[in-house]
């Protein structure tokens, strides 16, 4: 098992021994009902099942914190600088049984969340004996700045030479508010715990792992200022949001507005970041619709749902799918999501990702069906679109297949004169409906790529 490194000059990710690899994933927890059983070893084998059925459906890797405190019970450290031996106990058995099943985990220290809410039981509350005053000083107060760097190196020096660690979230969904409501406490607070965290483990390593910090979406429109550091910061690795906006993703009353937000969203992240480096979504979901209005999605709803934002989220040039919160009772995603995440990795191989310098292409593609909107992201060499309708939304706000759909013409800009493979995949089967082959003429192909009923994603690769 090899470690994960950006692709040189791409947007995607490889392993050390140059095979191309992809973030397909979603959100869990160690209290929740997948892993719970961790927690003192109660049922350390209903998880290796769970984590097999996951690589069976193409999950490649999991978003996890190491402190869940939704309640006082996981906290990893207490008191402050004492290692729970319990908890170390737990990420130790996941980190064995994720390197013997070959999945990995994207890892943030803190539930930034919860502890925001609980904070006047949190440790680190100087209250309770810990090193900061206030929640609003997390970024900037410095002896809570040494016990952030402590967590860290010692998570790292115990597991961060695994190859199971795909990458370090050093902040989970970082806010002004964590800095006494200074948009400028932000880049510095990165800057510093990176720098230093890279040091700290090629010292101690001998490489350092791949680094991101998360937010928040919506926060970026209330504080622009935030973009650079989150998109562009010179010390991450790749750059990672969580997209949430209100009345769409958040609160869905269709599969479609949704999708067509987060594309949108997606294609604003992918231009923020620049060509070379990776962005993708690690938290969505109907956080309003379940948190606020106490609302579980119908399941056959939710896996469009979700199905839909996957979709969007890669052919707006996103690595993977995007990674779910479940926002759901219970709450772990539903076996229709599961079969979603495997057709999506079952497409993959039809992209040379290693080689594929996309741009986003939404505005530029074009169909012939008036009543589909289309999304996706090209090079010069190779193009991904995901064709979704737009007239023919149910009552109960799923789509309702087309069957007297045209078939319908792709026009693709940008690509290199010749000839093309082109394949058209349902998305909700997870197989190919159709190869052709199409010429670009001009810098423009047009490539028959079938009805569009429901749905369809369309890779379109130089021919061999």
């Amino acid at each position: 098992m090899a470690r994960i490194r950006v692709v040189p000059g791409s947007p995607y990710f490889m392993t050390e021994d140059g095979t191309s690899w992809t973030p397909i994933g979603h959100n869990d927890a160690i209290t929740w009902p997948d892993l719970a059983p961790l927690f003192r070893r109660r049922d350390l084998a209903a998880v290796e099942r769970h984590l097999l059925g996951l690589r069976a459906h193409g999950v490649t890797c999991i978003r996890l914190m190491l402190e869940y405190c939704h309640s006082q019970h996981r906290y990893l450290e207490r008191p402050t600088g004492r290692f729970v031996p319990a908890m170390l106990r737990l990420w130790d058995d996941l980190f064995r049984l994720l390197e013997r099943i070959g999945l990995r985990v994207l890892l943030t220290p803190y539930d930034t969340f919860f502890m925001w809410i609980r904070w006047q039981r949190h440790p680190y509350a100087r209250e309770n004996g810990g090193p900061c005053a206030g929640r609003d000083t997390w970024l900037t107060c410095p002896d809570t700045r040494r016990a952030i760097k402590q967590r860290l190196a010692f998570a790292s020096d115990r597991w961060g030479n695994s190859p199971a660690l795909f990458a370090w979230d050093l902040w989970n969904e970082i806010h002004p508010a964590h800095g006494g409501n200074d948009p400028t406490a932000v880049a510095p607070f990165i800057d510093d715990l990176s720098t230093w965290l890279r040091a700290h483990e090629r010292e101690r390593l001998g490489h350092a792992n791949l680094q991101t910090v998360s937010i928040f979406g919506p926060e970026l429109i209330r504080y622009p200022a935030l973009v650079a550091p989150i998109f562009r910061h010179p010390s991450l690795d790749f750059a990672n949001t969580h997209l949430y906006e209100h009345g769409t993703i958040d609160d869905p009353r269709d599969t479609v507005a949704p999708a067509l937000a987060a594309a949108r969203l997606m294609r604003d992240a992918v231009i923020a970041a620049g060509p070379a480096r990776p962005v993708f979504d690690s938290e969505h979901g109907p956080i309003h619709s379940f948190k606020d209005r106490k609302r579980t999605l119908p399941r056959a709803f939710d896996d469009e749902y979700f199905r839909h934002i996957q979709w969007a989220h890669l052919a707006s040039g996103g690595a993977g799918g995007g990674m779910r919160w479940p926002n759901r009772h219970p709450h772990v995603l539903t076996p229709g999501m599961r079969e979603a995440q495997r057709a999506l990795t079952d497409f993959l191989p039809h992209i040379d990702w290693a080689r594929f310098r996309r741009r986003n292409l939404s505005a530029e593609l074009a169909c012939t069906d008036s009543g589909v909107a289309t999304i996706g992201c090209g090079d010069a060499r190779q193009a991904v679109a995901w064709l979704v309708r737009t007239d023919a939304i149910s009552a109960d706000g799923t789509i309702r297949a087309r069957d007297d759909a045209d078939a319908t013409l792709l026009r693709v800009p940008g690509l290199f004169d010749g000839a093309y493979d082109v394949v058209s995949y349902d998305t909700r089967a997870g197989a190919v409906v159709s190869r052709t082959r199409a010429d670009s003429a001009g810098g423009k192909l047009v490539a028959a790529v079938g009805p569009v009923r429901r749905d369809l994603a369309v890779a379109v690769r130089g021919a061999a």
